[in-house]
């Protein structure tokens, strides 16, 4: 290989290293500061849960009265039931029968559009007769019962309008499972360090929850009702600012959820939830576009550098001293995040990790999706 160009491609690589030093080290490490409170809270703070459902009847059946009976004295549940067809609507039905704090919203399909999940959300909304908003899936468990004390206690500052939580995924075996997982706990390591630095620039609408006032204020939806997908992600980028939003991490506030359980359903998903991040603001989507880019090229330079012995040292000393850094900063995160074993991973999972960023990015930027289920 030419001198000059490995010259180049070593100038690169070292390049890429800083960049990621810099998120590693002054971005993701913000995360290891954080201190959850040491008892359950005592104040109780009026909420309504709420969950969009469409054709979740088997989910339904199997979650919902972990969620109906929460040790929480003041809160509701409304469940959109949006246009389903398998029989959600009897067994909703006999669940309202069982819990008086339990509202159900149907919802029809029209034949002059077609509905989504903004729409069953701001539904949902609409009937909520508290202030406070907590929202999640029909295929999530909170890990205890005490998980609505704990998402709400942050509303108990005025100032605060967005909690944003964690749901990790359910640890089944085999390898798209480890890759679902592994990719949920650096996307949370990003959102909630992102957050504690006063730049929130997303939630996930399995475990986060925010003030109905925050909600009609901005007019919900509105600026991004034509795309399916960023009714989380979305609202907390364009709605979350330095001192309005706060994180919940106690192991009690956790959501867990049914993972993907092949590539094909998996890869739907994931295209459209990536879909939203094109209208993000443009510092969040420099922030990550830079990661994401900076990232995969330090792998695949990292290869290019080893076919030059000059380059091939100075390659593998920054190699193995950002590997050190990670398990430094990742250790009491992974942790934290319910991946413990990860950490002994990387770096494997985190190529596999950058390949996904920039894979699935490109197809949201060029992709369009119609459907929210």
């Amino acid at each position: 290989m030419d001198l000059q160009i490995q010259g180049a491609l070593l100038a690169l690589f070292i390049f890429c290293f800083i960049i990621q030093m810099v998120y590693l080290l002054a971005y993701q490490n913000k995360l290891n500061a954080y201190k959850p409170l040491a008892e359950l809270p005592e104040a109780v703070i009026p909420v309504s849960v709420i969950i969009s459902a469409r054709n979740e009847a088997e989910n339904l059946t199997k979650y919902l009265t972990n969620i109906l009976e929460q040790v929480h004295s003041q809160y509701e549940v409304v469940v959109v039931n949006d246009c389903s067809t398998d029989g959600s609507d009897l067994i909703l039905e006999e669940f309202e029968a069982k819990y008086p704090h339990l509202k159900v919203v149907n919802v029809t399909e029209s034949r002059k559009f077609k509905t989504g999940k903004k729409f069953a959300v701001t539904m949902g909304i609409k009937a909520a007769k508290y202030p406070n908003l907590l929202f999640t899936d029909a295929d999530c468990q909170p890990a205890s019962e005490n998980w609505i004390t704990w998402m709400t206690a942050g509303f108990e500052n005025p100032d605060t309008e967005i909690i944003l939580g964690y749901s990790p995924y359910y640890k089944i075996g085999g390898f798209l499972n480890s890759l679902i997982r592994f990719e949920t706990i650096k996307t949370a390591i990003n959102y909630l360090s992102a957050a504690m630095r006063g730049n929130a620039y997303m939630g996930v609408g399995r475990n986060m929850a925010y003030r109905k006032e925050l909600f009609f204020r901005v007019k919900g939806f509105a600026s991004h009702m034509h795309i399916m997908s960023g009714d989380d992600d979305l609202f907390v980028n364009q709605n979350a600012t330095k001192h309005n939003t706060v994180i919940e991490l106690n192991p009690e506030s956790f959501v867990f959820s049914e993972p993907k359980i092949s590539f094909g359903t998996w890869y739907k998903q994931k295209k459209r939830h990536m879909g939203a991040g094109k209208l993000y603001k443009g510092r969040h989507k420099r922030m990550l576009g830079a990661d994401a880019l900076s990232g995969l090229l330090f792998y695949l330079l990292f290869f290019s550098c080893l076919a030059s012995t000059p380059a091939m040292y100075v390659a593998i000393t920054l190699f193995i001293f950002r590997w050190l850094a990670q398990l430094l900063v990742y250790k009491k995160q992974f942790s934290t995040l319910q991946g413990r074993n990860f950490i002994w991973y990387l770096p494997l999972a985190d190529i596999l990790y950058y390949l996904y960023l920039n894979i699935f990015g490109l197809v949201g930027t060029l992709k369009k999706t119609n459907q929210w289920k």
